[in-house]
C-alpha cells in the first residue's frame, strides 16, 4: 500500500505554517528561508528598490558542490554566546548547527 507524507513547512521568523522556501544572496553568500505568504511578501517588499537598482547577474551552476566559505571568527564567538545566554535560560538549544529563530529573537530583545 502506497503511502502519502505530507511536509509542513514553518516560517523562520514567527513559526507559523510557510508557504513556500526563499533563496537570496548576499555578499556572496546565499541563504535559504522558509516564509508564510504575508512574510515572503514583505521580504520581496522590502528588497524591491535595491532588486530594481541592481544589475542582474545569472547563476554560474557548476556540477561540483561549491567550496565552504569560512565563518569569519567573530560570527563563531557571537553564536556560541547566544547559545551560552539561552542555555542559561533554560532553553533547549544544541551545540551545533542553526541557531532556531525564536532563540535568536529572544536574544536580540534581551540584548
Amino acid at each position: 500500500m502506497a503511502q502519502r507524507t505530507t511536509v509542513i513547512l514553518v516560517d523562520d521568523l514567527d513559526g507559523s505554517e510557510a508557504s513556500e522556501q526563499v533563496e537570496f544572496a548576499v555578499d556572496g553568500r546565499s541563504y535559504e528561508i522558509d516564509l508564510s505568504a504575508e512574510n515572503s511578501a514583505k521580504l520581496r517588499e522590502v528588497l524591491e528598490p535595491y532588486i530594481s537598482a541592481a544589475r542582474g547577474r545569472s547563476r554560474r551552476r557548476t556540477t561540483s558542490a561549491p567550496a565552504a566559505i569560512p565563518r569569519p571568527v567573530a560570527d563563531r564567538e557571537h553564536n556560541q554566546a547566544i547559545r551560552k545566554w539561552a542555555a542559561g535560560q533554560g532553553m533547549k538549544i544544541s551545540e551545533r548547527g542553526r541557531i532556531p529563530s525564536n532563540v535568536l529573537e529572544a536574544y536580540r530583545r534581551n540584548h
